[in-house]
């Protein structure tokens, strides 16, 4: 994907897509590196930003952990 589909891609994200993305994708994935990567992060601030509090951690519970 182009670096513009990619933002695309981010764009049409949920909070809590970009989270479980953060959260689980393998290292060295595309959308965490260079230019995507610092705009990814900008999206999901941005978007964490506008939800209260309750719904940031209701998203972050939700996504969860895999400890395993």
């Amino acid at each position: 994907m182009t670096t513009e589909e990619l933002k695309q891609e981010i764009d049409g994200m949920s909070y809590e897509s970009l989270l479980s993305k953060w959260r689980f994708a393998p290292i060295g994935d595309p959308m965490f590196v260079e230019e995507v990567g610092n705009y990814y992060k900008k999206v999901m601030k941005e978007k964490q930003q506008v939800l209260g509090p309750a719904e940031v951690v209701a998203a972050s519970k939700s996504v969860g952990w895999d400890a395993a």
